[in-house]
């Protein structure tokens, strides 16, 4: 009969067990939070346009606007309904987009193309909440838009909180929505820098 090992031993061997572990995850490339250490990722990005924030709100509302902004991100298809209400607007973009950019194991995840619906509800001209659902797919956004008025210019500030619900990849997902939403952004902010300059 070999040794026996006392409770303390064995709680060292199985906390030297999870480093190790862990240690192997990280020299791999992948993110702590795929090991279960974290769950979800903040996101935040900033836009800044040469206009007061109430022509950037009348920019956001209007519907020809977000069309033109789905087309610059070379999307496969867009359906936009805005409506206004009292001083806002509720909105929702129904989009597919293209996947063929992902790396294999998110297409994988993803498939040819992926569908994503984006809601934006306004009370009024200072900002509005913002969340963007993916059917069949397990991953939330949620978040809020902000408009800050900087000098004679106005700050738009993008914060969500963005959950991917994947074994091992979860984080590396996380990740990848963010670059989607920060491209997404950027692309809009291309069109909207015309739109305030009535290009």
């Amino acid at each position: 009969m070999g040794p026996t090992l006392g409770r303390g031993e064995l709680h060292h061997g199985a906390v030297r067990q999870l480093r190790e572990r862990l240690r192997d995850l990280r020299g791999g490339g992948a993110d702590p939070r795929d090991a279960g250490m974290m769950c979800g990722m903040r996101f935040r990005h900033e836009l800044r346009y040469d206009a007061p924030p109430a022509a950037v709100f009348e920019m956001l509302a209007d519907p020809a606007f977000r069309e033109a902004a789905c087309a610059a991100q070379n999307v496969i298809s867009a359906e936009v309904s805005l409506e206004r209400e009292g001083n806002g607007f509720t909105l929702s973009v129904d989009q597919e987009q293209r996947t063929d950019d992902l790396p294999s194991f998110a297409r994988t995840f993803a498939g040819a193309s992926t569908r994503a619906i984006q809601r934006e509800t306004w009370a009024d001209t200072t900002g509005g909440t913002l969340q963007i659902d993916t059917p069949g797919k397990p991953s939330t956004l949620k978040g809020t838009i902000t408009l800050r008025p900087e000098g004679s210019g106005t700050v738009e500030i993008v914060e969500l909180d963005i959950k991917v619900r994947v074994p091992l990849i979860g984080g590396r997902l996380e990740k990848l929505l963010a670059d989607k939403v920060t491209a997404g952004m950027d692309a809009e902010h291309g069109v909207g820098v015309d739109y305030l300059a009535g290009r």
